[in-house]
């Protein structure tokens, strides 16, 4: 079976090869940016299930759902996938913030994972 995912080569001192799979969770496009918002009007607290389900289209079409359902659980602190997962779960936990008013993202900033911060969300407003 012949692998699809782009290969990107470096250039520097020695010669390395990474192959990179778009379609897997932890990839994130070169337009995929910390500041990035995911909706049009930052949840204040009122109409939670259209905010909601905003969000969900957006992170699933990002191929990001993973980080908020349990699905992209954080690897062990010394597996070889922890930097990346810790890298697009960061990225996921900034747009979720970004996509909030600060009143009710100054409650949830201190959450260690997106998912931790969705779970609140859904228990306080769901």
């Amino acid at each position: 079976m012949k692998d699809s995912s782009p290969t990107l080569f470096l250039s520097g001192s020695t010669s390395q090869v990474v192959n990179h799979d778009v379609n897997h969770p932890y990839f994130l496009h070169s337009s995929d940016a910390p500041g990035m918002t995911l909706v049009t009007s930052p949840f204040d607290g009122r109409g939670f299930p259209g905010w909601r389900r905003s969000i969900l289209i957006v992170l699933s079409a990002k191929n990001k759902l993973g980080f908020i359902n349990g699905v992209c659980d954080e690897p062990t602190l010394g597996s070889k996938d922890h930097a990346q997962w810790s890298r697009c779960n960061d990225m996921v936990t900034l747009w979720l913030l970004n996509s909030l008013t600060k009143e009710i993202g100054d409650n949830v900033i201190y959450s260690k994972s997106a998912r931790e911060i969705w779970n609140s969300l859904e228990h306080k407003f769901g």
